[in-house]
Formats: structure tokens, sequence, C-alpha cells
């Protein structure tokens, strides 16, 4: 096997080991999203069904809008979900980026996420507690 030979399948290696890693954060990164989502645990669990000062996130995706029993949700919730909405994971990108501009009147706090790694990275890391 020459040199060059040997070379470029090395190249060739690291060009595929360097966009595998950029494609599979690019889908979001389920650790990552742990670390971001301690901004959202204050009010809201994710691994268990229980609420707090927010509905438990426990399942939220594929979840009906404003139906996680026990939660008292705002009129605004309420209404947003009454067509028969659910979480999805788009849906959840739009609205963890700015709660109030999807849910005007939502009881929600939180200004949202700015970065848009940020958001995929804590919808990996729901759906992957989810999972367990």
């Amino acid at each position: 096997m020459s040199l060059r030979f040997m070379s470029l399948r090395f190249v060739s290696l690291s060009l595929f080991l360097c966009l595998g890693a950029g494609l599979a954060r690019a889908a979001g990164d389920a650790e990552a999203g742990a670390q971001v989502f301690r901004k959202c645990g204050v009010c809201h669990a994710a691994s268990e069904p229980v609420n707090r000062v927010g509905p438990s996130l426990m399942g939220v995706i594929g979840r009906p809008v404003g139906a996680f029993a026990g939660y008292s949700y705002s009129s605004a919730m309420k209404a947003f979900g009454e067509d028969g909405k659910v979480w999805s994971e788009d849906a959840l990108s739009e609205y963890l980026l700015s709660p109030k501009a999807m849910v005007p009147g939502t009881k929600m706090a939180f200004p949202g996420l700015k970065k848009p790694q940020d958001i995929k990275d804590v919808i990996a890391y729901l759906k992957s507690v989810a999972a367990k």
C-alpha cells in the first residue's frame, strides 16, 4: 500500500468522522440538552410526572397541548390547544424560541432559548428521558 493511498484513506476517514459528528450535533445532543434543561428544571420536571410551577414535560412530545393531568393551564394555553394541537418537535421548537410570541398570555415567564442548537439539544434530551 502506497503512502499516498494511506494518506488519502486517512483524510477520507477524518472527513467522514467530522461530518458525522456535525450531523449528530445538528440533530440535537441529549447530553448537552440535559445541561440546557437546567434553566427549565427550575419550573418543570422532565423525568417524572410531577407538576411544579409549570407542568411536567415527561412525554411532552406527542402530547396534546395543555393536557397534562393536574396542572392548571392559563386560559391562553387552553385556547391555543383547543383545536387539538399536539406538541410536535416543530411546535416545541417554535415555542421554546419565544413562548409569549407563540402563546400570548401564557403563564410561562421564561423568555425562551435564543440558540437554535440549545432548542435542538433540549428536545433531544426530552426525547431521551421519555424513552427511559
